[in-house]
């Protein structure tokens, strides 16, 4: 049995073949770099993190290029009304940006060009075009003629012919369908523009990333991921010019992950209603999020509200807790401890592999992860040593590191505070001891104000951060 990935192209799910044994080439729309990046933006670049460990866990060599639409309508609008250089703005949120994918755990993409990087690239496909009659130019704009494309719509499962009686477009006379889309911008006053046969100007948004997808993965490509809403028009748009050009079929899968919503509507600059990754941050570990998503699966919208965030803590904890070292005392090898945390790792292991490889079901296998945990403390609880639970452990690391998470705590505890806990626990154990459970409860609460849990066994007494 091999990886299935549902193709949005298809609507359905597909054996994965790439067009090189054991590499795939993998593109992911990335931020238009106007403004602060929201935790919208990191659901994406976290669902195809994901994907791409999945991917290199099984034995994958993922080239996976991210962009960064640095010259933009958005951009312009934003540069002037602050009164800055539009590519100093673009600038500083790249550079944001890169600080979020890093604080995010997000493994680094092996190449990020930019538009503005592009441009021979940008004007060679739009001139192929024009050449093959693809495209025309009107008063130095550069349209893609729609009508030309035989299957344009095919990605949205949209027919021209209705697109075009639906379609709320102003009417532009240059355009020879109101469905033409712009290859190239004609400059307007004060705007970045570049020297072409055409005029001076810049490109349109589509355009860029099919150029950038050539020079750096080639004219196929294995995978094209994205969020949903990009389906149409920017990828749909994608697959036309792309293919136009080379004749070739652009991507074998279209992969696209659900969108992250607050109170039940996308999150999204227009409305306001943004939770900023640092905001985020601020309140919660990386791993929280990370754990958000992978309980959603990919395709799934996900709800952004206290409930989910309060299942993600606790399941991080969970997690934590399987990691935690034997218990004072502990001396149980029995093999009949070891044989059940053996056998059980194998399973959770074999399902983990078994359910990612199902279009990457990362809930059904996060469920197996926990079926281990359960074993793993159970065994603990059974005075199993360090010994017998480390191959256990070991199992349950190596899972979470293909999810990305990091089970140590991210805020750097202070371990000097460690011999003070330890001398309270000796004092709580002593007031036990004496009967005096007001006082040793006192304690015990008093810690965990402090953030500081404790555990009582038959064993003895541990303790571990919250």
């Amino acid at each position: 049995m091999g990886i299935k990935i549902y193709n949005t192209l298809t609507r359905k799910k597909e054996d994965f073949v790439t067009i090189e044994p054991n590499k795939v080439r993998m593109y992911v729309c990335g931020p238009t770099v106007y403004s602060n990046a929201h935790i919208g933006h990191a659901m994406s670049s976290l669902v195809f993190d994901i994907i791409k460990r999945y991917l290199q866990f099984r034995g994958y060599n993922v080239n996976h290029v991210m962009n960064f639409t640095d010259v933009d309508d958005k951009i312009i609008n934003r540069a002037n009304q602050q009164g800055v250089d539009p590519f100093e703005l673009a600038e500083g949120y790249i550079q944001e940006f890169r600080r979020h994918l890093k604080d995010l755990n997000i493994l680094p993409a092996t190449y990020n060009p930019r538009a503005t990087l592009e441009m021979p690239q940008i004007l060679n496909m739009i001139q192929g075009l024009i050449d093959k009659g693809y495209a025309y130019p009107k008063d130095g704009d550069v349209y893609f003629r729609v009508t030309k494309d035989d299957d344009y719509g095919k990605l949205s499962g949209r027919r021209l012919d209705d697109m075009q009686a639906g379609a709320r477009i102003e009417v532009d006379d240059r355009k020879e369908n109101p469905m033409d889309f712009a290859l190239w911008k004609a400059a307007k006053p004060d705007e970045p523009a570049w020297d072409t046969p055409w005029g001076r100007g810049r490109p349109g948004w589509h355009i860029e990333c099919s150029a950038m997808n050539l020079t750096h993965l080639g004219e196929e490509i294995d995978i094209h991921g994205g969020g949903n809403d990009l389906i149409f028009p920017h990828h749909e748009n994608e697959i036309a010019q792309s293919e136009s050009f080379t004749g070739k079929q652009f991507a074998r899968y279209w992969v696209h992950n659900g969108m992250l919503t607050l109170s039940g509507e996308k999150m999204s600059k227009s409305l306001g209603n943004l939770v900023s990754i640092d905001e985020f941050l601020s309140q919660h570990s990386a791993s929280t999020l990370r754990l958000m998503v992978l309980n959603s699966g990919y395709r799934s919208p996900l709800t952004f509200n206290d409930e989910v965030l309060t299942a993600a803590d606790k399941g991080l904890e969970r997690l934590r807790s399987a990691l935690k070292p034997a218990m004072p005392g502990a001396s149980n090898t029995s093999d009949e401890v070891k044989k059940a945390l053996a056998d059980q790792s194998k399973k959770t292991r074999d399902a983990f592999i078994e359910n990612m490889d199902d279009d990457f079901n990362s809930a059904g296998a996060l469920g197996h992860m926990f079926d281990l945990v359960r074993v793993i403390n159970q065994a603990r609880a059974d005075g199993a040593t360090d010994d017998v639970l480390k191959p256990a452990q070991s199992t349950l690391r190596e899972l979470c590191d293909v999810f990305g998470l990091v089970l140590e705590k991210e805020t750097g505890d202070d371990q000097s505070a460690a011999p003070f806990i330890d001398y309270l626990v000796e004092l709580r154990n002593e007031m036990r001891k004496q009967k005096l459970f007001a006082f040793s409860d006192q304690i015990r609460d008093r810690l965990a104000s402090l953030g500081v849990v404790l555990e009582d066994s038959k064993d003895g007494t541990t303790w571990h951060r919250a």
